[in-house]
């Protein structure tokens, strides 16, 4: 029966942005849409682990907005990273404490990228915490993790929406992408330039990918926000909320995954 449909749900990376999928993910469960299984890079990786731990999305940014993630940083003395991520371990450990996949209550895949064979690993099983931070470790800004004598950086490099690990499992794929990029009619200093170009880049990679989901919510203009722009995550959880809401309005098939989930409830 169609009610057994299983649903993935895959969140792009994109620092202090992937907030918005916390709101994304608000809505949909308003609506009774509720994954089954979930995959993640970087900062969706953060937001996805969180809420497969059983936190819901309002506590996930209250966690954010009290713990100041970004403070928990401190600078790293070495030629590979300006700021280390070790202290990060214990602030993950607080809210995830089991640290391992098989503890959560939905399935979850952390994509990270391999620095030395400049490949994608997705992690799945075993300790958790590790990947976790791999996945959002922004090459340049972070020492890279090292797990099993391999070294690893940001998930987002090589794939920013990594829906490979929900395609042939899941009957249906939610695709969620934080970083669209507005018209910019002037670029106004090298900073701006840059930024925007790493965005290009990175949706490049994700829209590679945008054809293997079934349904793309993409709330606009968030790449307007930093990347650690922690004071407008309020702002940022409420813009993925209204967007999601809106997607939801006028694509009314998406409803159809909650009217069966309810369908399989009283079975």
């Amino acid at each position: 029966m169609n009610s057994d449909r299983k649903i993935g749900i895959a969140l792009s990376g994109g620092g202090v942005r992937g907030i918005s999928h916390l709101g994304v993910l608000k809505a949909l469960n308003q609506h009774g849409i509720f994954p089954n299984r979930i995959s993640g890079s970087s900062a969706g990786a953060i937001a996805g682990a969180l809420y497969a731990g059983g936190h819901n999305p309002d506590e996930i940014l209250d966690i954010i907005i009290k713990t100041n993630y970004f403070k928990f940083l401190r600078p790293a003395i070495s030629w590979t990273g300006l700021l280390k991520m070790d202290t990060v371990e214990a602030l993950f450990l607080k809210y995830l404490p089991e640290n391992s996949f098989e503890s959560l209550q939905i399935p979850l895949t952390i994509a990270a990228t391999d620095i030395k064979r400049a490949k994608v690993v997705y992690f799945s099983e075993g300790e958790m915490i590790k990947p976790l931070m791999a996945s959002s470790c922004i090459p340049g800004m972070f020492d890279p993790i090292s797990i099993a004598n391999q070294y690893y950086i940001d998930g987002g490099v090589l794939n920013n929406l990594p829906v490979e690990p929900l395609d042939g499992i899941c009957d249906v794929i939610i695709g969620v992408n934080c970083n669209h990029l507005p018209v910019e009619h002037n670029i106004k200093n090298i900073k701006s330039l840059i930024e925007r170009t790493v965005i290009m880049s990175m949706n490049y990679n994700v829209y590679s990918r945008k054809d293997k989901c079934d349904y793309f919510i993409e709330p606009q203009g968030l790449a307007r926000y930093g990347v650690f722009d922690i004071k407008k995550a309020k702002d940022i959880f409420d813009f993925g909320y209204e967007a999601a809401l809106s997607f939801i309005d006028n694509n009314q098939g998406i409803m159809d995954l909650a009217v069966r989930k309810q369908k399989k409830k009283k079975q």
